[in-house]
């Protein structure tokens, strides 16, 4: 397995995509070297709006662009999206459910040492909570390229969240992204692992982990597709093993764990653990210092799926 830094290889494909569309059109919010869209505007200046810091005039920019019959590609930070610009978010872009598609970098607590005020721990929750928006978090290199193909073919609002640092690589050839349905990386069904952006490959580890020295047979299921859910998914792990650890960068109230919860409850009688952040603002430090302090860890997975089973 190598590794890919997922904001460079966005840059170069929405890119690739621009090429082929001429109608997309990418505008950004003075954070063109950390979202690299920057990539779009070597490329393609001519369709290329840098705003500056106004993240809201940014959306409203994006609608009236949509309106128009193009695609436009708002980028930023997730927190600066989901929290400055969500009354724009909503209610001029998702309400009339209109083309745009929001990049956003520096999810989670990937931003380490720019603290708190960085630090994108709600903003699954609140996308998730809007109507019209699809929220993706793709958790590698080739995830990514299928998750944009797939975003840029549905007509409607579109949430792509992405951290900063690095991402393992971990699809196989086989492995197919659909919105509204999860990947299955691995089989089982002593208990189920369900994971979201890059934190599929710490299942994946655990997964092996717990074959190789406990003997368990634990699914992981990639729920790149955090809305719409893959209801089905979950039921069937639901009903098929013995029980589901959820696992996201993200605060464990609203996101991926919320949302199989929502889903589980209907079936009764299933043990979820939910791995995140425990509804509380991380501290300051690097972005592997905080992982392990909030427990997303490979370590901590393992222990999870020792204790439900």
């Amino acid at each position: 397995m190598g590794k890919q830094t997922l904001r460079i290889e966005y840059g170069k494909y929405i890119t690739e995509w621009g090429q082929k569309n001429k109608d997309i059109v990418v505008l950004e919010a003075d954070l063109k070297e950390s979202t690299q869209s920057i990539r779009f505007q070597q490329a393609f200046p001519e369709r290329y709006f840098d705003v500056g810091v106004a993240e809201q005039n940014m959306v409203g920019m994006a609608a009236g662009l949509a309106l128009a019959g193009k695609i436009p590609v708002a980028h930023s930070f997730a927190t600066f999206i989901s929290m400055r610009a969500c009354e724009q978010v909503r209610t001029s872009v998702a309400y009339p459910r209109l083309n745009v598609k929001f990049l956003v970098t520096h999810a989670g607590i990937s931003t380490g040492t720019a603290g708190t005020t960085h630090h994108a721990i709600e903003d699954i929750a609140i996308m998730r909570s809007i109507p019209n928006m699809t929220v993706l978090v793709p958790g590698d290199a080739e995830e990514l390229r299928q998750v944009i193909d797939a975003a840029m073919e549905l007509n409607g609002p579109v949430y792509i969240r992405l951290g900063a640092g690095d991402a393992e690589d971990v699809y196989g050839f086989e492995d197919c992204f659909k919105i509204g349905k999860a990947t299955r990386i691995r089989e089982g069904n002593d208990a189920a692992i369900i994971t979201t952006g890059t934190m599929v490959y710490e299942g994946i580890c655990a997964s092996d982990i717990l074959k190789k020295e406990y003997g368990l047979s634990v699914r992981v299921l990639q729920m790149a597709s955090v809305k719409p859910l893959d209801v089905e998914a979950v039921k069937k792990a639901s009903i098929e093993t013995r029980g589901i650890v959820t696992v996201e960068e993200h605060n464990v109230l609203g996101g991926l764990g919320g949302a199989v919860c929502e889903a589980s409850a209907e079936i009764g009688g299933v043990h979820v653990i939910r791995i995140g952040i425990q509804d509380r603002f991380s501290a300051v430090g690097t972005a592997s210092q905080l992982m392990k302090a909030e427990g997303l860890t490979v370590e901590n997975i393992v222990k999870s799926v020792k204790d439900l089973v």
